[in-house]
């Protein structure tokens, strides 16, 4: 058992015990969020900006700029989110959920394309681009980056990309030696399609309404 123990966490023995108890706090709300955005609850927004919060300020420190970019981009987009789901659409007091247009996917596309741009260009200024792990981050970034957008536009697609953003990042952040947010995203991923089954339900039963 210890042997086990020691493999998965052996990397925080160098950790400040202030940095692992934030990775925590930030893991925990991160998990809140999740489950408030399956429940279709606005409380996503807030308790994400504190996990996001967190984040931000540990990839920092840890020099982890592709992670910390997309957790700075979640804070924001977590404002604007905020606000389209508690803004009145057609006389309802709220956005309600619907599928991405073609429009939206055009859009989708373009933020995937930015955000793995803008991602690449930080990297290279910065001489990130020492392992391989470094373009997968590119590659994670544009994912969260369209997932949060959709999120924020309460479009059902967001937990695709997801999905697919999350079941990457658990073996990368595992071999980042990150191992309990390898283990949040193995959850969040759990959530995120528990997340899409109940989403899929509500947008069923408005359709069929109308």
């Amino acid at each position: 058992m210890s042997q086990i123990f020691d493999f998965l966490f052996y990397q925080y023995a160098g950790y400040d015990t202030l940095d692992i108890v934030l990775e925590l706090l930030a893991a925990l709300f991160t998990v809140v969020s999740v489950v408030y955005a399956k429940k279709n609850n606005v409380l996503v927004f807030p308790t994400g900006m504190i996990c996001t919060a967190i984040f931000v300020y540990l990839l920092l420190k840890w020099g982890l700029l592709g992670d910390m970019i997309i957790n700075g981009y979640y804070f924001i987009m977590s404002l604007y989110g905020w606000y389209v789901w508690t803004r009145n659409v057609d006389d309802l007091p709220v956005t309600p959920i619907s599928r991405a247009s073609s429009k939206e996917h055009v859009i989708s596309l373009g933020i995937f394309i930015v955000s793995v741009g803008f991602v690449f260009l930080v990297y290279t200024i910065f001489d990130k681009f020492n392992h391989w792990s470094s373009y997968v981050d590119t590659l994670t970034t544009g994912i969260f980056f369209v997932a949060m957008w959709l999120m924020a536009k309460r479009k059902i697609e967001n937990w695709i990309y997801w999905i697919i953003g999350d079941i990457i990042t658990v073996p990368l952040y595992f071999y980042k030696g990150l191992t309990f947010s390898s283990i949040l995203y193995f959850i969040l991923t759990i959530i995120a399609v528990y997340g899409y089954l109940a989403w899929k339900k509500n947008l069923n039963k408005t359709l069929a309404v109308v």
